[in-house]
This record gives C-alpha cells, sequence and structure tokens, in this order.
C-alpha cells in the first residue's frame, strides 16, 4: 500500500514541475529596458512641464482662472420677497421648505394627484431664487393679491405695495485690473431684500367674518333663485372708525392664492373646455376683483344718516322738527312712496331715522336743494375714490346740479338713483361714528425692511370734516335708537350699546323685483371702536328685499368680535325676546323686514362706471410714495 501511494506522489510533482516556466537571462533584459524607457519618458515629460510653467505659466493660469471665474461672472443672487403680515405680526405668506412641498401640510393637503406626482421625488438640488406661498390659502384673498412670478403682481397689497415688497437682486462676478496673477478680483453685491409690509388687518377678524359668509352661504345656497349660490354676492368691512383702519374686508367666492388661475370650483369642466382665453381670463379677473371697493351699487337706506347730517350742517334742520309721512310724496307730478304704505304719521327727525321714512327724507331735501345736497354728497366723498392703499377702487356714479331733476334728488335722499362703493360708505359712517373726522381708509399700517427697522409709519389721514361734534353726536343718537327701537333691532349685540341703519334698495331694472339688502353700524355707542357694514346683494331668499339677514350677519361677526378685541358689555343684558332668538337658521320668529316697498317710479342711475377705474383705480406705491405724494398724477 506504501508502496503505490509514493508512486502517486512522485507523478504529481513531475506535473507541477513541467508547470512553472523558469525567467531567462533573455527576459530580465527586456524588462529592465522597458523600465528605463518609462522613467526616461517620466522624466522628459517632467521637463516638459517644468519649461511650460517657467516659460508661459503666467498665461495658462490666467485663462484658466478666467474660464472658472466665467463660471459666475453673471450668476443672480435674487432676493427675498418682503413678508405681509397682520397687525399681530401673524404672516400672511411664507417660504415653502421640501418637505412641505412633497409631503404637503395639515393646512394645504395635497390632492391625489399631486401625491403621486411628488412621490416621484427621490432627490432635491438647490437653486438661488424663491416661492410664494400663502399658508392661509383663500384668507383675505381680495385683499393680499398674489404674485404672478415673484417679482410682479396686480391685485391687493401685492400689487399695490408691490415696488416696496420687492427687493433688488445681487450678483457675483469677477475681473482683471492688471496683467498679472493677482489682478484678478472677485466681487460680490449682496441682494437686497424687499420690505415687510405690516397691514391693519386680523387676521382673526377676518377669519371671523369670511366664516359667517360662508355659513351663510351653507344655509341658502339653494333657494328660490339659484341652486348654487346664496346671493349674488355678500361684502363684510369691519374698520376701527376712529383713524379708518381696516380690520377685515371680505366677500363671497374666495380663491386659493397659492393657485389663483385654477376655475375649478367656480365653473365645470365642460365650461372651462369651452372658453376662449379671452373668456377665462375675464373670468379669473371677476374672480380676482375686490367686491368691497371695485363694485358700485345704490346703497339704500344707509345713506339716510348722510342725508340728515348734511341738512343739520347747512342750517335746513335743527332736530327739532316734526315730519307727517302719509305713505308717500308727490314730487314734480311723480309719486314716490314709503316703506309704510299707510303712512308712519307724525315723526320726529330721530324717529325718521330710526322708521326709515322715505317720506320725511324726501321732504328734507326738498328743503336743501340740490345745489346743497350734491355739496355735501362730496364733502362725504361720494363720486370720489376713498384712496385706499389696494388697486382697482372705483369712484361710483353721482348726478351733477346740471343733470339732477327734483325726482332725482327725492330718491338720492334715501340711497337711490346714484352708487357707490361699499368702502366709501363705511368711511362715510365712520366720521359720523367718531365725531364727524372723515379719515382715509387704510390696509397698511407701516413698513419694516428686512432687518426689522421701521422704514415707514402710515399715520392717520385727516381729509376732512364732514359735520360738527354736536350733529355727530345726534346722528350716533338717531343711530342708537335705531338699534334700540327701530329697523336695525335685529343687528343689536346683546349687552352692548350701538348705533347703526339698515338699508333696503332697488336694483336695475326695478322691474325685475330685485334687491340689495344692507347694515352698517358701531360699537360702542360712547366711543366707538369698531364699525361694520354688511352687503348681501341679492339674496337667495323668497323675500330678497328682507334687510334682517345683512343684519344677523352683522350681529354674529359683532359677537365673536367684540369680546376679541376686549371690548366688554356696558349695558344690562336684555332678556331673550322673539327679536334676539331670530337668526340666520331661525327666520321664521318674526316676520321678513324692509326699508322699501317696489316702486316703479324710482328713477334708474344715469351713466356707468369707468371701466378705466376699476382695471386701474389707485396708483401703486414706487418706493413709499403714491403717485399722488409725489404729484405724478395725469
Amino acid at each position: 500500500m506504501k508502496t503505490v501511494l509514493s508512486t502517486k506522489s512522485r507523478r504529481r510533482n513531475r506535473k507541477k514541475e513541467k508547470n512553472y516556466k523558469k525567467i531567462t537571462g533573455t527576459m530580465k533584459k527586456k524588462l529592465a529596458g522597458l523600465f528605463v524607457l518609462v522613467v526616461l519618458a517620466l522624466i522628459c515629460l517632467l521637463i516638459r512641464i517644468s519649461y511650460i510653467n517657467a516659460a508661459s505659466g503666467d498665461t495658462y493660469t490666467k485663462q484658466v482662472l478666467s474660464q472658472s471665474q466665467n463660471s459666475y461672472s453673471s450668476t443672480v443672487m435674487p432676493f427675498k420677497r418682503g413678508d405681509i403680515v397682520d397687525r399681530n405680526g401673524i404672516t400672511i405668506e411664507q417660504k415653502q421648505s421640501f418637505t412641505d412641498y412633497k409631503n404637503g401640510t395639515e393646512e394645504n393637503p395635497l390632492t391625489e394627484e399631486q401625491a403621486k406626482e411628488r412621490s416621484k421625488i427621490h432627490g432635491i438640488w438647490f437653486e438661488e431664487e424663491y416661492q410664494r406661498v400663502y399658508p392661509l390659502s383663500s384668507v383675505a384673498c381680495d385683499v393680499i393679491g398674489f404674485t404672478y412670478d415673484g417679482a410682479t403682481a396686480d391685485w391687493g397689497i401685492e400689487g399695490y405695495y408691490n415696488n416696496t415688497l420687492c427687493g433688488v437682486n445681487g450678483r457675483k462676478f469677477g475681473y482683471w485690473e492688471d496683467e498679472s496673477i493677482t489682478g484678478l478680483s472677485q466681487t460680490v453685491i449682496e441682494p437686497v431684500d424687499g420690505d415687510t409690509v405690516i397691514s391693519t388687518l386680523d387676521v382673526n377678524i377676518q377669519q371671523i367674518c369670511e366664516n359667517e359668509i360662508q355659513y351663510f352661504w351653507n344655509l341658502y345656497k339653494v333657494g328660490p333663485f339659484s341652486t348654487e349660490r346664496a346671493a349674488k354676492n355678500v361684502g363684510v368691512i369691519v374698520m376701527d372708525p376712529r383713524d379708518g383702519k381696516v380690520l377685515a374686508m371680505a366677500s363671497s367666492d374666495p380663491y386659493d392664492l397659492n393657485y389663483p388661475r385654477r376655475l375649478e370650483g367656480f365653473y365645470s369642466e365642460e365650461a372651462i373646455a369651452a372658453m376662449s382665453e379671452e373668456q377665462m381670463l375675464t373670468n379669473l379677473q371677476a374672480i380676482w376683483r375686490n367686491y368691497c371697493i371695485s363694485d358700485v351699487f345704490e346703497p339704500g337706506s344707509t345713506y339716510k344718516p348722510i342725508t340728515v347730517g348734511a341738512a343739520l350742517e347747512d342750517g335746513t334742520l335743527s332736530g327739532s322738527e316734526i315730519f307727517l309721512c302719509d305713505g308717500a310724496e308727490n314730487v314734480a307730478g311723480t309719486t314716490i312712496h314709503c316703506s309704510e304704505e299707510d303712512g308712519h304719521g307724525d315723526l320726529t327727525l330721530e324717529q325718521v331715522i330710526a322708521y326709515s321714512c322715505n317720506d320725511g327724507l324726501m321732504q328734507i331735501v326738498d328743503q336743501m336743494g340740490i345745489s346743497e345736497f350734491i355739496k355735501y354728497q362730496s364733502l362725504f366723498n361720494f363720486g370720489s375714490r376713498t384712496g385706499i392703499d389696494l388697486p382697482g377702487e372705483a369712484a361710483g356714479i353721482l348726478f351733477t346740479e346740471e343733470t339732477m331733476t327734483d325726482v332725482d334728488l327725492a330718491v338720492s335722499s334715501f340711497g337711490q338713483g346714484f352708487e357707490c362703493t361699499m368702502i366709501q360708505e363705511a368711511a362715510a359712517v365712520a366720521s359720523i361714528a367718531n365725531g364727524g373726522y372723515y379719515y382715509q381708509p387704510r390696509v397698511v399700517d407701516r413698513i419694516i425692511d428686512s432687518k426689522g427697522t421701521t422704514k415707514k409709519i402710515y399715520n392717520s389721514t385727516l381729509l376732512t370734516q364732514t359735520v360738527s361734534n354736536d350733529n355727530a353726536e345726534k346722528l350716533r343718537s338717531y343711530m342708537r335708537t335705531t338699534v334700540d327701537a327701530g329697523t336695525g333691532m335685529y343687528a343689536k349685540v346683546n349687552g352692548y350699546s350701538m348705533g347703526g341703519k339698515t338699508g333696503t334698495a332697488q336694483k336695475i331694472p326695478r322691474s325685475d323685483g330685485k334687491y340689495i339688502v344692507s347694515f352698517v353700524g358701531f360699537v360702542p355707542y360712547d366711543d366707538p371702536q369698531v364699525l361694520i357694514y354688511v352687503v348681501v346683494d341679492e339674496p337667495n331668499i323668497p323675500d330678497q328685499d328682507d334687510n334682517r339677514f345683512a343684519m344677523w350677519i352683522a350681529r354674529d361677526i359683532l359677537t365673536e368680535t367684540l369680546p376679541y378685541l376686549n371690548i366688554y358689555p356696558d349695558e344690562e343684558i336684555q332678556p331673550m325676546d322673539e327679536v334676539f332668538a331670530s337668526s340666520l337658521e331661525e327666520t321664521e320668529v318674526t316676520p321678513p323686514q324692509a326699508d322699501l316697498v317696489a316702486d316703479m317710479n324710482v328713477p334708474e342711475v344715469s351713466g356707468a362706471e369707468d371701466p378705466a377705474n376699476i382695471a386701474g383705480g389707485n396708483h401703486q406705491e414706487s418706493e413709499g410714495f403714491t403717485n399722488e405724494e409725489a404729484g405724478l398724477l395725469e
């Protein structure tokens, strides 16, 4: 067995020896020669590089560095657009992070389509640019506006203060000062960020108003005139009558500022598909339009305190007069009716306002005359823009002394026959509430730079005095009686002293039987700190002239707003009665109420608003100054 194993081992060893080749002397010589050649080549290359560096090193260095500089010589460093915040410092817009973009947020969740598309994102890279994001979506959309590309805007605060919000782009570039290597310099001009706009808006009050509009919308979007809309439009303005600062401005049909060009939600897919580009733009502009400053309408009886104030100021009235209302007034052969067809009987001036007597108002302006009436319309700033710092403000439509007839004068006394905007009416009544001082309404309080330094403060601008303090006090007392015992009782917030006036206006054409209902009021009576104006255009209810709906909206908003502003009750709480029990949901507790009856003899408005007013309106600011302030008016 041993002998066999030994034989096999020797065979395997012989095979292994055959597999190894010996390095011969010739091979060693060849390898040595190859190694010498490689070393010589490296030495030659090193010599050549050293020569080039010594002879032309500066030239090549300048070329390389110059090429390197070219990669950033014209690089733009974008500015950050200024923020827009409310008066409490709450940011209404902000930058967006990648995580929020990919996953969405609680306030702005992604749609199914967006989530599917963004789930494919696996990585990111960084580019120097900012994206404008509005975390509150549609809140205050009519006032805030939006940007087209981060640097241009036409609507709202974004548009009016575009030059203030915009900064200046920075830039990185290099250049040669001389021919030496050290002559290459890099210059970086840092971007200048836009300034921050601090608005007068209070986001919490704004949301209270918008929620109330939506509440009304949900209750009445299905009704006798429509199955989709609770009204043609609803507008609400809340302002501080002491200085004209707007605390909230809202209307129906809000749109998402993050997606301002989306028509979904306003039109069906079929309707959108059938639109031409021109039609689509027209429809978008109608959505972006601010109803509270751009739309004109006949104000109705909310104008009556203005008429009485004018008559007190020019001496036509003293306040002690008695008026006989027999249900109608014959003016130049035309019979114009009062809201009480059988007549109110004998009324004091206070009762004329409280019961909204058209007959009494027509008697007053008959004594005033056309010239004095138009004079005070102008003094209260009707027919002119208020100058609010928002683009697109309309001026309204008034008669002139040459065009106004006796019939026009009669119906104008109770707010028919001419047109104004919501902001005009609110500012005019605010002047009565504060003692007779007309302040220019504002939506921006001050400007600060990116470091927080105040650059400009917009102090309250007193434009004129509309009535004396004594006459303002009389008017406030008349309006208090209106809320306590007259047509404005449904607006009463239990426990608070307040004044106000209701309004019902026939729309054009009169034969259509369509109405605008409204309420304007202030709280508290002795020291008005809040003014509210509510307009409901063509409410989708059986009795469209029922102004209780505007009052209920106002009451609901004030009920939440007054405690929030630390304005405490100043009257005893009254027992719950039918008026307090009635509401937007409990409408049948009390009968409908209107300030007028349908009257085909009321003449229609003559003329139309200049489209340029709505398209352009107030001029945008330029570096902190309006064109008006800079003397650049056309």
